[in-house]
């Protein structure tokens, strides 16, 4: 199980994001820098270790109408080899020293592991507390099969889609929306599902789905 250090980060995770969500496609703030505030998130464990894995929402109230945005992020002790494009930043760690921040969807470990959690043989971990399941988070799968894991990524302006040779897309939704219904259900024609909840500007939490499975279904 990951262990959760409470020391310090300089620059912090959300000094990190205000510079780097601006910069991608599904990005809804417009001009100008983002407000942001933490609004929940999960974590996975990487069975090596070595790879540091936080699902965090971020919600930005800079406008009218505030976006809570799903951001998954590796934390290692080295550079990725051939991940330079997925950088968000580097950190000083008070326990750990320096680490490299990325866009977790781009890395293998953390594009694993979430499989991992959709096929039902994982579980989400609390983002605050070690060795602490992570309650609110649920997870479905009713595809043939295990999902495959060689995944192309591809960032467009409704989120993040992992796709494979095979047929199947795991969608992550970054800018999420609020269920109607207050659940986390899979949506219409997915095979499979991550939900949560977060919390909301005014205080309540909403639930919401994080990433879905489309497609071939792990066949």
């Amino acid at each position: 199980m990951a262990v959760i250090h409470r020391t310090t980060l300089k620059p912090t995770k959300l000094e990190l994001l205000t510079s780097w969500l601006p910069s991608r496609p599904w990005y809804r703030g417009g001009d100008g820098e983002p407000a942001l505030v933490k609004a929940g998130g999960f974590r996975l464990d990487d069975p090596r270790g070595e790879v540091g894995m936080e699902f965090m929402v971020v919600t930005d109230a800079r406008g009218p109408q505030p976006v809570a945005y799903l951001v998954p992020l590796t934390y290692r002790g080295a550079p990725l080899k051939g991940a330079e494009h997925a950088l968000v930043g580097t950190m000083e760690h008070g326990v750990l020293g320096r680490r490299w921040a990325y866009d977790g969807c781009h890395d293998p470990v953390l594009a694993d592991r979430l499989a991992t959690l959709i096929e039902g043989r994982t579980q989400a971990q609390d983002q605050n507390v070690s060795d602490t399941p992570a309650p609110d988070v649920v997870a479905s799968y009713t595809g043939e099969g295990p999902l495959p894991r060689d995944f192309t990524v591809t960032d467009d302006g409704e989120g993040t889609a992992l796709s494979t040779p095979q047929g199947a897309t795991l969608r992550l939704h970054r800018a999420l929306r609020p269920a109607a219904d207050g659940r986390s259900l899979p949506p219409r024609g997915a095979v499979g599902h991550v939900g949560g909840s977060w919390q909301t500007p005014e205080g309540t939490r909403v639930a919401g789905v994080f990433a879905a499975v489309y497609g071939a279904g792990g066949q």
